[in-house]
């Protein structure tokens, strides 16, 4: 089953409308509200609202037994304003989707009209809306939810599209699929004091000039080798703007990166370390607070298959690729289900994603959906 010309613009035109209502992770009100209500109108036999927080789970079912295929796109946008100027450019200061959230949302709005034209066969398919993803937080909340273990599927699906690649070119591997990251921002407190006799206070300032390169020295490894580990220092600060204040206080942010949760692990440990290391010799006290916290994100190799089959009928190039250093909360869903995520290609020579003037292609739309709906099809009839 294709989408018709109508369809296409229709998906276009809301995507575009999504596009210009954008909501950052955990605020999603309006843009679930817009999911209701678009497929509302193909009569799923199945809606949960209010998932993890503002996620949207729509449910169209066989009523014969099979397996549960769910199909995932984020509902959240970024806090960035956008600089670029499409006719539906954002229209809420200082936030805009410049991850290209919109377009996936468009794809399982597309899925959605087909299934409410003819049901699977047998089992039932997901379309989940899921909040949060940029911070990590939305799977494992929507996991966590008690409705989602009515829903709880069997396989599932998701993609990101990827500048950089060529249009409609697709990079899909077995195994690592995304880095495990998180955000480290530790404080050290000492004693603050006039600038004129700064040894009667307790600075922070050799703490932070040591922590920084070390922290940072904990990489190694690569991608290519699939050993790599990254720590990179996103923020610092020390003491007050002011001349006659010798600082007492200080920030120090660092994400922290690796190819798997094993990796995060003796990398925790190593920074930790270094912490106290440097407070206890400066005679700091110091807090460590986790932020954003993701797992890696693992395809498993069934899964995979059943999109490269996919994308084999439906004649879309692909190869393996490499582990995205970026992360994915999607890999949180591997530890329910058979889960495989694929980078669909948005062109080369187009912004980056998180730039302020990146604005997802329509192209995308029919492309992600043709192979959606053929892994659909070939698991569910």
């Amino acid at each position: 089953m294709f989408l018709s010309n109508q369809d296409v613009i229709e998906l276009t035109a809301w995507r575009r409308k999504l596009h210009a209502m954008p909501e950052i992770s955990g605020e999603e009100v309006a843009t679930a509200e817009e999911v209701l209500g678009f497929l509302g109108e193909t009569g799923p036999d199945r809606v949960v609202s209010g998932l993890g927080g503002t996620g949207v789970a729509v449910v169209y079912d066989s009523g014969a037994p099979g397996p549960a295929v769910m199909f995932r796109a984020e509902l959240d946008a970024l806090p960035i304003e956008e600089v670029g100027q499409p006719d539906h450019r954002s229209k809420i200061p200082g936030k805009g989707h410049m991850c290209g959230h919109d377009g996936h949302m468009a794809m399982l709005a597309a899925l959605g009209r087909q299934f409410g034209r003819q049901r699977p066969k047998r089992g039932c398919a997901i379309l989940l809306f899921q909040p949060a993803e940029e911070t990590g937080a939305g799977a494992a909340a929507v996991i966590a939810d008690e409705k989602f273990a009515d829903l709880k599927p069997d396989y599932s699906f998701s993609l990101h599209n990827m500048p950089g690649l060529p249009l409609g070119h697709v990079w899909l591997k077995d195994g690592i699929a995304n880095c495990a990251s998180r955000g480290l921002r530790i404080t050290l407190s000492g004693r603050t004091a006039h600038a004129s006799m700064p040894e009667t206070g307790i600075s922070p300032v050799p703490a932070v000039a040591n922590l920084m390169p070390a922290l940072t020295g904990l990489g190694k490894g690569s991608i290519a080798t699939e050993d790599l580990v990254l720590a990179t220092v996103t923020h610092a600060s020390v003491g007050e703007p002011a001349f006659g204040i010798a600082p007492g206080y200080a920030e120090v942010w660092v994400t922290l990166r690796s190819m798997t949760d094993a990796g995060m692990d003796s990398l925790v440990a190593a920074a930790e370390a270094l912490v106290r290391g440097a407070a206890s010799e400066g005679g700091l006290e110091y807090t460590l607070e986790y932020h954003d916290i993701f797992v890696h994100s693992e395809n498993d190799r069934q899964a995979a298959d059943l999109l490269r089959a996919a994308m084999d009928a439906e004649g879309v190039l692909h190869e393996p690729g490499e582990t995205m250093r970026g992360s994915e909360d999607f890999g949180r869903f591997g530890s329910v289900s058979k889960s495989a995520m694929f980078f669909l290609g948005a062109g080369e020579d187009i912004p980056n994603l998180h730039n302020p003037n990146y604005d997802f292609p329509d192209d995308l739309i029919s492309i992600g959906t043709r192979i959606f709906m053929r892994v659909a099809r070939d698991i569910l009839g």
